[in-house]
């Protein structure tokens, strides 16, 4: 494999490097000296940059979406009428039962990227929902309680600023 075929595979299986690069914020000699890459860090570091001006430019774009919050949300008890589940993952579901929980539910153009986009941003928040899923345009979270108004603030803000994914089209 070329130290370019190499290269191109470590940044890929990095996220957040690959972003980076989108981005035009990486000092390339510092990231080629972090990657697992058998070969000079110039050359590593040339690779990246080559890499970088093939990538698509780092862009956002805001999505169209209504994100209201749900308070008195929880997780159904098995055998309950689940009909009103807000979001059921594996066999968990969760809905209204005056629970602990706060729900926030986002719809419009949202998917999977959107969700992605706002669970990263939640991360950063410090905020671990307690269930997310999204389809046919819409998004469920749900949280704490007393994380349920950071976590709108949030998802709207992460909505507002989606980041544009390779192959998507802003327009």
């Amino acid at each position: 494999m070329s130290l370019a075929a190499e290269t191109r595979r470590a940044v890929d299986r990095r996220p957040f490097l690959r972003t980076a690069l989108r981005a035009g914020v990486v000092n390339y000699t510092a990231a080629a000296r972090s990657l697992p890459i058998d070969g000079e860090p110039d050359a590593v570091a040339t690779a990246l940059r080559r890499y970088a001006d093939e990538l698509p430019a780092y862009e956002t774009d805001s999505r169209s979406a209504r994100v209201r919050m749900e308070s008195g949300v929880g997780r159904l008890e098995d055998g309950a009428d689940r009909d009103d589940a807000l979001v059921t993952v594996g066999g968990a579901a969760f809905g209204p039962c005056d629970g602990g929980s706060t729900a926030i539910v986002a719809t419009g153009e949202v998917d999977a990227a959107a969700a992605a986009a706002v669970l990263e941003r939640l991360g950063v928040e410090g905020t671990s929902p307690d269930a997310a899923a999204v389809a046919d345009g819409t998004l469920v979270l749900v949280v704490d309680r007393r994380a349920g108004a950071t976590a709108l603030r949030t998802v709207e803000n992460a909505l507002e600023n989606a980041v544009v994914r390779d192959g998507d089209d802003p327009d």
